[in-house]
């Protein structure tokens, strides 16, 4: 089988760079790989001391986050080591501050694995939550490094639950510890024999609780406000905004939206600018507007949502109506905003913890969405209720940092 899985990573290999030549998003994943050997030779020279983290995209590099920097903190004379798997993490984060080698993990050939383990030759590994690169793993059990998967969740259909997975479960001899986010994890993977599994929680909550710690003002966002309700749509996706936007047409004059759209295609953005009926303002364009005349705020920019949640007054995370389904309610949820998704949202541990506390209220269609939106809106105690809900939420759940810290030496 092992056999299999090496021609099928040969094969994807071979397509993908067919593929390139189509698609921009591929080309970046095909051409980030060109040079990441000569990068490593250049950066890391063989009496460092290295320690490697792994991550599939941006949002479980934000999730091990807490773990780099309590890490890069113990071992200060360590060169920290960040790879990724998919362009949408590479690209956002290639210039972060927090490592010293920052590369695309070439694809898991046997030559590849073998290659940059040697060039990296890290003290310690971490995968975080998932990407479980069988050729990796060997060559790390192999040469006995210390390989750590924190934040990690187990579910039934993985492969290496299936009777025709030991390949798999073989390459998790290679993980000395496995943190994982829940009991449901830790069950499911001493059911396979594996003994050396932690409970430690989701490092996302400490990610996002750090949050409270910065600064998070925006002038024009406070201007924008005016002291007035405001609801946040962060992440949203067309049938999101397909049912927000209705909801925006006919709300009260003193309600204000803010729309933070999961794409800002200039195209996407003047479709859905056209489609509200209030007074709407780009972020692209307000510079010399008075944005406290204006009842929606189209945020067609990235990187300041986080900051934005801390104005709302309600925020509405998008993705619910789509597969894989919603994007992050934690952050949200730490400055203690009630959190309405759309109905997609099983995948994810925390949502649907967050759901049966109360505190994140999934709607189905237009009027699920207008009676939440209406009651929290009028209804101050409600309000409070949910907001007190989402706070305890993130405070309760923080720690999971410390638990691994407690561990890995």
């Amino acid at each position: 089988m092992l056999f299999l899985y090496n021609l099928v990573i040969s094969i994807a290999g071979f397509f993908l760079r067919i593929i390139a030549l189509f698609s921009p998003k591929i080309k970046l994943f095909v051409d980030g790989r060109k040079n990441v050997f000569a990068i490593l030779e250049e950066k890391i020279k063989p009496n460092d001391k290295t320690i490697w983290f792994h991550s599939a995209s941006l949002g479980e590099y934000e999730q091990g986050l807490p773990v780099i920097e309590k890490i890069k903190e113990k071992y200060p004379s360590h060169k920290i080591i960040v790879t990724f798997f998919s362009p949408s993490g590479y690209e956002v984060r290639k210039n972060n501050t927090v490592a010293d080698v920052t590369a695309y993990l070439p694809l898991d050939t046997k030559s590849n694995a073998k290659r940059f383990l040697k060039l990296v030759h890290p003290e310690f590994a971490f995968f975080i939550k998932y990407e479980f690169w069988l050729n990796y793993l060997k060559e790390l059990e192999i040469s006995k490094t210390p390989t750590y998967l924190i934040s990690g969740i187990f579910r039934d259909s993985q492969m290496f639950f299936k009777w025709y997975g030991g390949f798999y479960r073989n390459a998790l001899n290679a993980f000395t510890y496995f943190f994982v986010q829940n009991e449901s994890s830790k069950q499911k993977i001493e059911a396979i024999g594996f003994k050396n599994v932690i409970v430690s929680g989701d490092t996302r909550f400490d990610r996002v609780n750090t949050i409270l710690e910065r600064d998070n003002t925006l002038d024009y966002i406070e201007n924008f406000k005016n002291d007035q309700p405001v609801v946040v749509m962060g992440s949203s996706w067309p049938k999101d905004e397909a049912l927000l936007i209705e909801y925006i047409n006919q709300a009260p004059e003193n309600v204000k939206f803010i729309i933070a759209p999961h794409n800002i295609k200039a195209d996407q953005i003047l479709s859905l600018k056209s489609q509200i009926t209030k007074s709407t303002v780009l972020f692209s364009e307000k510079e010399n507007q008075v944005l406290s005349n204006y009842n929606v705020f189209i945020i067609d920019t990235i990187g300041i949502l986080t900051k934005i949640y801390s104005y709302g007054t309600i925020a509405y995370v998008g993705g619910g109506f789509g597969s894989p389904g919603i994007h992050n309610i934690l952050e949200p949820a730490t400055f203690g905003i009630p959190i309405v998704i759309g109905p997609n949202y099983s995948n994810f541990a925390e949502a649907v913890s967050l759901v049966n506390l109360g505190g994140c209220i999934p709607i189905s269609n237009t009027n699920e969405l207008k009676d939440i939106f209406d009651k929290l809106l009028t209804d101050e105690n409600f309000l409070r209720e949910k907001s007190e809900i989402c706070r305890s939420f993130i405070q309760d759940n923080k720690g999971a940092t410390d638990t691994i810290m407690r561990i890995v030496s």
